[in-house]
């Protein structure tokens, strides 16, 4: 076999693009997410959240390339899921990628398009697909933070992977019924955020609420750090949804200029909501506005015009507004299921609204420049069936994840308990990790009552030296 670091079917550029697009979308996690939710909630809870999100990036990874890779994006086992497999072996990930590997889209008799083969070696598909598959664990677990067993999530993380995210990126994306049928999810808004969003908001029924306190009051610990998570969430984006094509063209640049203005439209309608009732700008506001317009566009973003880019904005910033500001306070569900950061509203709302809108507003031209499946097109422009199929499409994958989370969490029940002793959830992450987020006292030491005893110093009153704990 004759192997050359350089094949003649190797595109340099679009293989540096898509390893960049992946390493920004991964960076959306680490440090992104972690370092958003390590500063949105309170403080005894900054380590626990953080470490949930790292964890969850890490045993990812490894299941990702020992076995979920292949079930969602190999060959078929069922017509909603692939065959599992190692993509671990050299003579696998050095040759041209190919996607979907299961081709059975016929259209009278024959392949109506073949699979599509990007410019360079699967090593590259693998990663990218790594990190989409990694972001939407971590964010399901937005639901979760403040009260979820670790030893729970560190076993929820694999299973739900496995028997939940596969399932739906194999429909969608890895040659399914759903791709094979022309549903349209350009980069993830029904893979990643309704799935996590319904997920999430499931597993939080199953985990039961915070405390009383917690669910009263729960300020974050450092707005300034959370707008630096916000961030990288938000310029992560530009490879999220410009990485979609698998190629640096005309596709993922109208993607990444989409991705921006609606994301831009959402942020400033939600803020503007916010002043509108209640007079005065929230940054945590501006931060969920953000992410609904930035999940809003993913399903559609290189097969909308901008004009449609903008309008999807002004309802990612106002109907999720309204579900999470006036329809949650009126429900009973949404009241009983503590969703600690609202994923259910900035995810699952936005990502259905933002599928529902792709039926409406997908262009022809630029369907015809994405899409496997020929003559797609947003109800604006022709009948009304894309509609129809990103509808069905979405009860799928909703009715897929409330039913598995489900079972997956009773599975764990019988095992390990899903939420942590009370005296854990009292204390937070010292009881938890046994560490902290900020050194508060001395140089570092845990407080320690015995410090304001008759009989002992006052940290302060020696700060040359400080105070010597004993362990």
């Amino acid at each position: 076999m004759n192997v050359t670091a350089v094949p003649d079917w190797l595109n340099k550029g679009d293989n540096a693009w898509q390893m960049v697009a992946a390493t920004v979308v991964g960076m959306q996690s680490m440090p992104g997410l972690v370092i958003l939710y390590g500063s949105i909630v309170k403080k005894k809870w900054a380590v626990n959240s953080a470490f949930m999100a790292l964890y969850a990036f890490a045993a990812v990874l490894i299941c990702w390339v020992t076995w979920a890779y292949k079930m969602s994006f190999g060959d078929q086992l069922l017509p909603f899921w692939g065959k599992a497999g190692p993509a671990l072996g050299q003579k696998f990930l050095i040759q041209q990628a190919k996607v979907p590997e299961t081709v059975h889209n016929y259209k009278n008799g024959n392949v109506e398009t073949a699979a599509l083969e990007p410019l360079f070696p699967m090593a590259t598909l693998v990663f990218f697909q790594f990190v989409f598959a990694a972001i939407t664990l971590i964010l399901l677990a937005g639901s979760l933070l403040g009260r979820m067993n670790i030893k729970a999530w560190m076993a929820f993380v694999p299973l739900w992977l496995t028997f939940s995210y596969t399932v739906g990126a194999f429909s969608l994306w890895g040659g399914g019924f759903l791709f094979q049928w022309g549903v349209i999810d350009f980069s993830g808004g029904y893979v990643i955020h309704l799935s996590s969003g319904i997920a999430g908001f499931t597993a939080a029924y199953w985990v039961g609420p915070r405390s009383a306190k917690d669910r009263e009051r729960f300020p974050p610990n450092n707005v300034l750090l959370m707008l630096a998570g916000a961030g990288l969430l938000w310029m992560g984006w530009s490879g999220f949804n410009g990485g979609g094509p698998y190629a640096a063209n005309v596709v993922s640049s109208m993607a990444v200029l989409n991705t921006n203005i609606c994301a831009a439209t959402s942020l400033l309608v939600w803020t503007c909501l916010d002043v509108i009732f209640f007079k005065k700008p929230s940054v945590i506001g501006a931060v969920q506005g953000m992410i609904t317009g930035l999940v809003c566009i993913t399903p559609g973003a290189g097969v909308v015009q901008g004009w449609a880019a903008i309008a999807m904005g002004v309802l990612s910033g106002s109907i999720p507004w309204y579900t999470m500001m006036v329809l949650h306070k009126r429900s009973a569900l949404l009241q009983k299921v503590d969703d600690t950061l609202a994923v259910f509203h900035t995810h699952a709302v936005a990502g259905l609204l933002g599928g529902a809108l792709t039926g409406l507003f997908a262009e022809p031209t630029l369907c015809s420049l994405f899409l496997s499946v020929t003559n797609s097109k947003g109800a604006f422009y022709g009948s009304g069936m894309q509609f129809i199929k990103q509808i069905v499409g979405a009860s799928f994958v909703i009715g897929w994840n409330i039913v598995v989370t489900t079972i997956i969490m009773l599975f764990i029940k019988i095992f390990i308990p899903l939420r942590m002793p009370d005296e854990e959830i009292l204390i937070g992450d010292d009881a938890v990790h046994g560490e902290e987020a900020y050194a508060l006292w001395a140089d570092g030491e845990k407080f320690d009552s015995s410090w304001f005893s008759d009989n002992t110093q006052h940290p302060s009153e020696d700060a040359a030296t400080g105070v010597t704990v004993h362990l």
